[in-house]
């Protein structure tokens, strides 16, 4: 009898113990799930912007983000001129608004919601534009636009925000090829007599106020080869920023079929060391000289000689440090040049001219030369110093070229 009451009491302590241990187990458990809390989402923008207020130009602005979850950037109406990007992402980030240039007559507004996971933020982002006014642009309607004497296409740009049409004064000699919002295209037929101009005007029967004019300047058929790369719009107009200049390896089938050219070098890895920029050409690059050749003078019938001239500017660093100036000048093909070789020493001053410009209307850029006894199948050849210019004095001679126009001389 007793030995059944100690083995009750027993199990009785077994299974509270038991109860003991269950009940602990279950006490951990439930402390480790309340330490499990799920962090409120968040989305701040530095800076903590509400907006954006643009004029009529247009603007991009970047914006950086922190957050801890996905987000959305989404436009409250239906818009095409701003636009951000990218428009969602996930945690911290970078997204970007562009706004377009405004060529209406009406401000305009839209209001961006941010989302994040799922959800809405309480502030929306709100984008203003200015109203533009009417207008016209008319490009080089100050300095006018002039064209050599052979044959050819002339397209002169126009920018308005208004309907217009276009008259020529004087200008039976020009015939229309193409009319868009955008430009002009104008065949001029080949003078074979004295310089001649006309002028294209641009009105607006709604806005009489805004009419351009510009001169149409054609050389006198005595001009056997008129250029000014106005069709080469790559990099920039400074010379010694030269990102987005284009090799003319890269050029397009329609740029290569203007007729300039160049030799390919083996000493470069046979690479045509010739540049496109924003309405001119750059010689050369480091170690290395490129030379540019002409189009044939295919308007010669007989062996003749003509003066060449050109604009020239030799090539120095944005903190003063400048390469060697030497400009070798060569026919390919019949004819003898007066010269070999340029010193192209008119220096840029980018603290007087910091766009580069300027320095181009300056009559110490212009050069001269004469090619006795050119014939149909003469070529002009550029070339910056030599083709191979490792070890040879500064290893640079990097030279800019515009405006080269050849004459028939008695």
């Amino acid at each position: 009898m007793n030995t059944k009451i100690i083995l009750n009491i027993k199990s009785v302590r077994l299974v509270f113990a038991s109860l003991l241990c269950l009940c602990a187990l279950v006490f951990i458990s439930c402390s480790d799930d309340d330490d499990v809390i799920e962090s409120e989402s968040y989305f701040n923008i530095e800076e903590n912007p509400t907006g954006i207020v643009t004029d009529i130009k247009g603007v991009s602005k970047s914006y950086t983000v922190r957050s801890n979850g996905a987000w959305q950037i989404v436009a409250q109406e239906n818009v095409d001129w701003v636009k951000v990007f990218p428009s969602e992402g996930k945690d911290d980030g970078i997204f970007k608004f562009t706004v377009k240039e405004n060529t209406t007559f009406d401000a305009r507004s839209v209001n961006f919601a941010f989302i994040v996971d799922g959800k809405e933020q309480p502030i929306l982002f709100r984008v203003d534009q200015e109203a533009n006014v009417p207008f016209i642009i008319l490009q080089d309607a100050a300095d006018g636009i002039s064209i050599p004497s052979a044959e050819g296409n002339v397209a002169i740009p126009v920018k308005a925000n208004v309907d217009w049409n276009y008259t020529l004064e004087n200008g039976d000699w020009l015939s229309e090829v193409e009319v868009s919002e955008t430009k002009i295209v104008l065949l001029a037929s080949k003078n074979r007599g004295d310089e001649r101009s006309t002028k294209l005007i641009i009105s607006s029967a709604g806005y009489p106020d805004l009419t351009k004019e510009v001169l149409i300047t054609q050389s006198s058929g005595n001009v056997i080869l008129e250029e000014n790369f106005d069709w080469l719009n790559y990099g920039s107009t400074i010379f010694y920023t030269t990102s987005g200049e284009t090799r003319m390896d890269s050029w397009t089938a329609d740029e290569m079929a203007r007729g300039w050219n160049s030799t390919v070098s083996e000493d470069a890895g046979n690479q045509k060391v010739v540049y496109a920029r924003t309405g001119f050409l750059k010689l050369g690059k480091t170690g290395y000289g490129g030379d540019l050749i002409s189009p044939a003078l295919s308007a010669l019938t007989e062996p003749t000689n003509v003066k060449v001239t050109f604009k020239a500017v030799p090539y120095k660093t944005k903190g003063g440090t400048e390469d060697d100036n030497n400009l070798k000048v060569s026919v390919v093909g019949p004819g003898t040049t007066s010269v070999n070789s340029f010193t192209v020493d008119n220096w840029p001053d980018y603290d007087e001219d910091p766009d580069s410009t300027d320095i181009w209307l300056k009559e110490e850029s212009t050069y001269e030369f004469i090619i006795m006894g050119a014939t149909a199948e003469t070529q002009l050849r550029f070339l910056g110093g030599d083709f191979n210019l490792v070890g040879v004095g500064k290893g640079k001679n990097r030279i800019f070229l515009d405006d080269i126009k050849v004459k028939i001389i008695e």
